[in-house]
């Protein structure tokens, strides 16, 4: 049995098709209007109803994943911040009591922000919730993930630089086509910040409303970018990251972070962390400190999988944003090559690219290697900044293409990442060509702890035997 399995694994690495490695697409995308979709559009409009809840979204609420963050907007009136929850459609055995807040930004002042934590849930389970009043009440449903195991299988989807165009809205239908049960959001939400005075206000709400069909029913992992930061002295307002941190709650005290804007969960078998590209993260700081501390409390026994969440790229061989990352790879690389973490997806550059296995930290400024080397140790970076903001496509990628770049496109879409149990996953990035979802770059993923030397041959050969056979991908990490 174990000469036919080798046997087997043999053959399948040999057929294994390297696929779209050390390429820069051709494909060249007829754009849809890259415009913010005008405020009278159906996918904006205010729910009916006097004071209806609108906007809602969730995200996970705890550490492990068994409590979740409802959050909604009333426009009219405070009215109740009440969740009724149950297991069944229309019958609700539970309640649970939110806050209500509300902030300013200019002249604007926002709707009355409702939030709700909802405790004490069961794995694996289907929820049903309604929120608001009598005839404005509204109904919605989600699903919480399955118990944290090492083999707990959860697909994940991936997406940064949303905004709100027709193509935003695009990536956002063919992303709930996809089966995902989650988003990995690497920031940049609304791009109101592209306006001024209160219409920075209403780009939010209408944000809100558009991302609606799928938060409502699914929780999004949020990280903020630099189009989150609304740093506008010219308009008296010099609080940075005011309307996010209103709007967008994350459960940072879960994983004892000091702010919102970095924090960590455990989500089936999958450990995330969440970084701040735009808050301190030199030595010492207050985010140094907690992912420190963080890294160290990774049990890869438990969750083997180790994914990291950041707004700007560490490795991006684009025009846009080159080497903006360097100053964060400098200070956190050398933990992440030590970790063995699996990938790091970042947005902020308005394009796709996907990098091999690399790290650069043996180069100092008088010694070492000057440029990234293969590293089987080091994280696959991704960039998926191509959501579909205002801001257009980032085409120009520098070159010749480096050698730490292996597949690189200008176009919009979104990633799925499928882990199947403790040793592999599966990854999907999806152009919208002209509209249409397809898939254009996909490999199969090895587990960094579990795929490795003796963690391997502890694993059952009848389970390796299942992976090999069920194997859909084309290219193998």
């Amino acid at each position: 049995m174990l000469l036919h399995l080798f046997f087997l694994l043999s053959l399948f690495l040999t057929f294994i098709d390297n696929g779209t490695a050390g390429k820069t697409s051709a494909f060249v995308r007829t754009q849809f209007p890259s415009v913010d979709i005008p405020l009278e559009n159906e996918v904006l409009a205010v729910p009916k109803g006097y004071n209806a809840p609108q906007q809602v979204h969730i995200s996970q609420g705890d550490y492990n994943g068994k409590a979740v963050i409802i959050t909604w907007v009333t426009a009219d009136a405070p009215g109740s911040s009440q969740v009724r929850y149950g297991l069944s459609k229309g019958k609700y055995d539970f309640t649970a009591e939110g806050t209500l807040t509300n902030y300013t930004f200019y002249k604007y002042k926002s709707g009355y922000i409702h939030q709700c934590l909802v405790s004490g849930l069961q794995y694996d389970t289907k929820y049903y919730y309604e929120i608001g009043k009598g005839d404005s009440a509204r109904n919605f449903w989600f699903e919480t993930p399955p118990e944290v195991d090492p083999d707990a299988s959860y697909k994940f989807g991936i997406i940064g630089d949303l905004g709100q165009t027709y193509n935003s809205l695009s990536t956002l239908q063919h992303y709930m086509q996809s089966g995902a049960k989650s988003v990995l959001f690497v920031g940049d939400l609304s791009y109101a910040d592209r306006y001024q005075y209160n219409d920075v206000g209403v780009r939010w709400d209408t944000f809100g409303r558009l991302i609606e069909q799928s938060t409502a029913y699914q929780p999004w992992i949020w990280s903020a970018g630099n189009h989150e930061i609304e740093y506008f002295p010219y308009m008296g307002e010099v609080f940075p990251f005011r309307s996010f941190l209103s709007r967008y709650p994350t459960p940072y005290r879960a994983s004892k972070s000091s702010n919102p804007l970095w924090y960590a969960i455990r989500r089936a078998s999958a450990h995330i962390i969440v970084l701040s590209s735009y808050s301190p993260f030199v030595k010492y700081t207050p985010q140094w400190h907690w992912l420190k501390h963080e890294l160290k409390k990774v049990n890869r026994e438990k969750t083997p999988w180790l994914i990291v969440l950041m707004h700007v790229p560490l490795y991006n061989s684009n025009e846009a944003h080159f080497m903006e990352g360097e100053s964060m790879r400098a200070a956190y690389e050398r933990w992440f090559v030590k970790y063995r973490v699996d990938i790091i997806f970042a947005g902020h550059v308005h394009a796709y690219e996907r990098s091999y296995r690399i790290s650069n930290i043996h180069y100092n400024v008088s010694g070492g290697d000057a440029y990234p080397v293969p590293d089987k140790t080091a994280p696959i970076y991704i960039t998926v900044g191509d959501g579909g903001n205002s801001e257009g496509l980032a085409s120009r990628f520098r070159d010749p293409q480096p050698e730490y770049s292996a597949f690189r496109e200008a176009s919009y879409g979104h990633s799925t990442l499928e882990i199947k149990n403790r040793t592999h996953a599966f990854y999907h990035w999806n152009r919208n060509d002209d509209g249409n979802k397809v898939t254009t770059d996909s490999f199969t993923l090895h587990n960094q702890y579990w795929g490795s030397g003796g963690r391997r041959r502890k694993l059952n050969k009848n389970h390796l035997h299942t992976l090999i056979l069920d194997r859909p991908s084309t290219a193998l990490f």
